[in-house]
């Protein structure tokens, strides 16, 4: 029985005709234009744009360089490595992100236990050359520090979702 129904189907091309009937609806709609850089769409609470690197509200950076990020990484775009400071603790001497490798999945964002490094709802970024897009441990602190105000309250509103 549904080879029948399959083959009158063909036959009638009812495909083709759902398919202009969808065409047509959307057709005779209202275009609806977004004029980019002077307005901007919604942006759902969790997108996942540049990365950065936070600090403490003293000033000392968040990573104890446990490296699980790198360790969970599908692209193998993080690369880590640290060293032993005075006073005994473990920090990153080097935390250097390929967003040319980066698929913005947020591992490493789900992986840190310290809320180091973070995605941001930054997307206007571009780079004219591959070594543009190759940010250091001192690149993302500066996204950090400078976002930081964004970057708080969205970790915070979040927090409940995690």
């Amino acid at each position: 029985m549904s080879a029948v129904l399959d083959t009158l189907n063909s036959f009638f091309l009812v495909e083709l005709f759902k398919g202009l009937a969808l065409t047509g609806k959307y057709a005779l709609r209202r275009k609806i234009t977004v004029q980019y850089p002077e307005e901007k769409t919604p942006m759902s609470p969790r997108f996942r744009g540049l990365h950065a690197l936070r600090r403490y509200p003293n000033g000392e950076e968040r990573c104890i360089a446990c490296k699980l990020c790198e360790a969970v990484c599908p692209a193998l775009a993080i690369t880590i490595e640290s060293a032993q400071r005075a006073d005994g603790t473990r920090r990153t001497t080097r935390y250097d992100i390929d967003l040319t490798k980066c698929i913005f999945c947020g591992f490493c964002e789900e992986s840190c236990p310290v809320d180091s490094i973070v995605e941001t709802h930054i997307f206007e970024y571009h780079g004219e050359q591959r070594g543009d897009l190759y940010f250091t441990k001192e690149m993302l602190l500066a996204v950090g520090d400078r976002y930081e105000h964004e970057i708080a309250p969205n970790k915070e509103a979040d927090a409940p979702y995690r």
